[in-house]
């Protein structure tokens, strides 16, 4: 049944063009013609050790590819395709790949791994190849080292693949055991050891029971942190991984554990290599994140039956803690602000203490002031740059009242040194942390104003000066600018302090975007956000300033447009302008178009715009393609109705964002623009209706359309129903039954993971959205009556929604809120609907009492339009 591939599987990696393509068409052919013999074939070329490495491990590579995809229509068409599989080649190319865990050749077994536990995760929840976890485990027991550390892989890929449900209790002992084994001091094998501390990293999911049991847990903590101190780096690393992983799935199991694991990660910060160092930072980063969601959900007020209680581990561990993170900050390394993916223990250490900062607030204050006093001044730059670092990290957390003296003693010296310390990692660290002051501290909330008329001049100054610093440095000071902008968002109409400053502020940030090397550090895209946020928050006074703005932004798009013959790097460079310019006019049409006069000035300008985000769309940049639909969505918001003048030319480009399945974020936008263009058109978009409605329903329908774009879709349902009312009824006969299939899977969240959840509380409020929109669009309408089929099971979703408990706020505000909407269409012929099913009642109560203003209030209207119902 094996053909014979070798020479194909060669070929394909030849350095000849012409000799790989043509590789490349048999191997090609070959599948197409008879998939179970070239399963087979990769299969048996895998499991050989007389043929060569290199074409070993391409079958495996093809053979895996063959079984999984990363989208999931085809993952799931590859899974349909094996499951279909003849049950003898199935067999046999099992046997192939669990033989070739033997092999002496390591790539060959690695390989053979990956392709195992692809197939488990195919396999095993439908409780085929039952006897696989027994072989392996049978396979662990054999002596060459090397078989060992390839089935210790295999189960760690496993446990990677399936949920933990799909394993057997029993199994899931059997592994552990297997894995902790081979994990032990006593395993003389480093490469066994170290392929079973990652396999019990992969493991960990499943060992819920285990961790419940005292003497297991103790066992498997014991040789986890024995692995800390192995010889080998590579499985020092991967046991802090382990750990890392065990103080979010295991947190409230910690205990007794908290003082040694101290003890062993202190150590490897201060003396180990640094990928475990920054593992052992890591667990105090987890654990701060633990800590964090604990208390924010719980806000500190801990019964009895609280489900996690706190055990405020960082809280206990500060004194140690502290100084321990604070050391790891002066362990720069030079080029780190050059290197936007820069990790290191400096910045790990910072990101720490960050962390710790938000978990303690005020207690965290005293412990670093010491240091930040005696560094800030110092003659080497590392200890300024720490202290600044150190200084910027402890900002988020604290109250203001315990921040704020500090902040206002510091600001002038960090000011200075922005603009004269010698050493650029300072001056870039101290935008960072001017940043972060004018983030938390700066805003009309704040009793005690940071910026003051005093200091205002002051500040404006510095930042201005500084974008004309190295880009790193510049794009501080830009980020800077930003956060300041934002505080004086929510001034409305009336003058700020940067008023006066405001011209000087756009001139600077356009001058940033035309420097030579704006294109570093990500300069010019901070210049064009802090430039945006500065429009945001213009004033009456301001706005003819921003008015001003329009012509250039829309010539530099203009400009963009034009130019030809450009290199690839030349275009990619290019389309990113095109999507930062968009989204700079779409910022503006939202400021300018909010407020009557400048709206009225700014029309003059529709048309060009327009003109100009049509020919975005001609170019291939899916990022210019989001911003150009954002910022048309933006334009139709404002112009409303007019807007029907662009709808001929505009609908060709929406009808090709609708299908644009590969970017998918571009379709997503483009769902939200059919609602924008609904809300201003309203029936002027009827002429269009049938084609949109044809795509909504057509995306519905692919399995190959990313799921995240399904909810906004059926959301658009509704917004097109409010927009053309009575005229949605031919599409009823479409949309209710989709409506309904997607409400019925949307109750079924048994088991599901947060994820999971997530997702199924924005499906159901999008398809609540659209009943909403539908039963709204329909009121008054003689029609009205076409949805009275269609009630009992909006009503039964609705019951299905509160018996199932777990909805959140946005969701039950929806519902409760379509409730009603359905008693306001309807009316009596409703009502004893209504009132036999269980929403009326409990749900009702439930809105009606709750903290939510908005659920309550909409709990209210609900009621309202029941009883109104009820009595017809």
């Amino acid at each position: 049944m094996a053909m014979e591939i070798t020479q194909f599987l060669l070929n394909a990696q030849a350095v000849d063009g012409n000799v790989r393509k043509h590789a490349e068409e048999n191997i090609r052919q070959f599948q197409e013609q008879n998939l179970p013999s070239f399963l087979f074939s990769l299969a048996a070329e895998l499991a050989n050790d007389d043929k060569p490495v290199e074409s070993r491990k391409l079958a495996g590579l093809i053979l895996k590819n063959a079984l999984d995809a990363k989208e999931q229509h085809r993952k799931f068409e590859l899974a349909q395709r094996w499951i279909a599989l003849d049950p003898n080649a199935k067999t046999q190319i099992r046997a192939f790949l669990l033989k070739t865990l033997s092999s002496p050749a390591h790539d060959a077994r690695s390989t053979a791994s990956q392709v195992i536990a692809k197939l488990a995760g195919i396999e095993l929840p439908l409780k085929h190849w039952p006897e696989l976890i027994e072989a392996l485990l049978s396979n662990n027991n054999q002596l060459p080292a090397h078989t060992r550390q390839a089935t210790l892989e295999t189960l760690g890929y496993i446990c990677e693949e399936v949920s933990p449900e799909v394993i057997e209790q029993d199994h899931v002992n059997k592994i552990l055991t297997a894995v902790v084994q081979g994990m032990n001091s006593s395993e003389s094998d480093n490469d066994v050891r170290l392929a079973a501390t990652r396999a019990l990293y992969n493991a960990l999911g499943f060992a819920q029971a285990n961790f419940s049991n005292d003497t297991e847990r103790d066992y498997i903590m014991r040789v986890v942190c024995e692995a800390t101190l192995s010889p080998e780096v590579k499985i020092r690393q991967a046991a802090f991984e382990c750990l890392v992983s065990i103080s979010s799935t295991y947190y409230e199991k910690l205990s007794p554990y908290i003082q040694d694991i101290f003890t062993i990660t202190a150590k490897a910060v201060k003396e180990d290599e640094e990928p475990v160092a920054l593992q052992a930072i890591e667990f105090w980063s987890s654990i701060c994140d633990e800590e964090i969601d604990i208390l924010e959900e719980y806000g500190g007020d801990f019964t009895g039956d609280s489900v996690i209680p706190c055990f405020y581990f960082i809280k206990q561990a500060l004194p140690a803690l502290i100084p321990l993170l604070l050391e790891t900050l002066l362990k720069q390394e030079e080029d780190q602000d050059q290197d936007e993916g820069a990790w290191n223990i400096a910045m790990a250490g910072g990101t720490c203490l960050g962390l710790v900062a938000r978990t303690v607030g005020d207690d965290v204050v005293p412990l670093v002031m010491p240091f930040i006093e005696e560094n800030i001044s110092k003659p080497d730059w590392r200890q300024r740059e720490a202290a600044t670092y150190a200084f910027g990290s402890v900002l988020e957390g604290p109250s203001p009242e315990k921040l704020m003296t500090l902040v206002n003693h510091a600001l002038n010296f960090m000011l200075n040194a922005l603009m004269k310390d010698p050493n650029n990692h300072v001056k870039d660290t101290t935008g960072w942390t001017l940043g972060r002051i004018f983030e938390f501290l700066h805003g009309s909330t704040y009793e005690t104003p940071i910026i003051t008329q005093a200091n205002c001049q002051q500040i404006i100054t510095v930042l201005l000066q500084s974008m004309k610093d190295v880009p790193n440095v510049a794009e501080k000071a830009c980020g800077a600018l930003y956060f300041l902008a934002q505080g004086f968002e929510d001034s409305g109409s009336s003058s700020t302090q940067l008023t006066p400053f405001f011209q000087d502020i756009i001139g600077a940030l356009l001058d940033v975007t035309h420097r030579e090397d704006a294109g570093e550090s990500r300069l010019r895209t901070a210049a064009y956000e802090s430039l945006n946020e500065v429009v945001r928050c213009c004033t009456d006074e301001t706005a003819p300033m921003v008015m001003q703005l329009v012509p250039i932004i829309m010539n530099e798009l203009h400009q963009t447009l034009e130019a030809q013959r450009l290199s690839s790097d030349e275009r990619d460079k290019q389309n990113e302008l095109q999507g930062l310019l968009c989204g700079c006019l779409q910022v503006i049409i939202q400021k300018l178009g909010s407020s009557e006069p400048t709206k009225y000035v700014f029309m003059q300008y529709a048309d060009q715009m327009m003109q100009l985000f049509l020919r975005v769309f001609s170019c291939k940049s899916a990022t210019a393609h989001e911003e150009a639909m954002l910022a048309i969505g933006a334009l139709a918001y404002s112009t409303g109705s007019d807007f029907a003048k662009y709808m001929s030319e505009f609908y060709k480009y929406l009808e090709m964002g609708l299908q644009n399945f590969e970017d998918y974020q571009v379709c997503a936008i483009t769902v939200g623009v059919v609602g924008d263009l609904s809300r201003a058109l309203e029936d002027k978009i009827l002429p269009y209706c049938d084609g949109i409605m044809t795509q909504l329903l057509k995306n519905l329908s692919s399995n190959q359309l990313h799921r995240s774009v399904k909810p906004p879709i059926f959301s658009c349902f509704g917004d097109l129903a409010l927009a053309i009312g009575e005229n949605f009824d031919k599409y009823l006969m479409y949309a209710m039954p989709m409506l309904q299939s997607a409400a019925e899977l949307s109750v079924q969240t048994s088991g599901a993971d947060d994820d999971i959840i997530e997702y199924t509380n924005t499906l159901r409020n999008g398809i609540l959205e659209a009943y909403s929109g539908i039963l709204q669009g329909f009121k008054g309408s003689a029609k009205s009556q076409l949805l009275m089929p269609h009630a009992p099971h909006i009503l039964q979703f609705l019951d299905s929604l509160y018996m199932a408990k777990d909805m959140d706020d946005v969701v039950m505000k929806t519902a409760i809120g379509v409730l009603g909407d359905l008693a306001d269409t309807l009316g009596g012929n409703a009502a004893p609907l209504i009132q036999q099913c269980v929403s009326s009642r409990g749900f009702l109560n439930e809105c009606l009492q709750s903290e939510d203003n908005l659920v309550k209030e909409a709990g209210e209207w609900a009621q309202l339009a029941i009883r109104r119902a009820i009595s017809f």
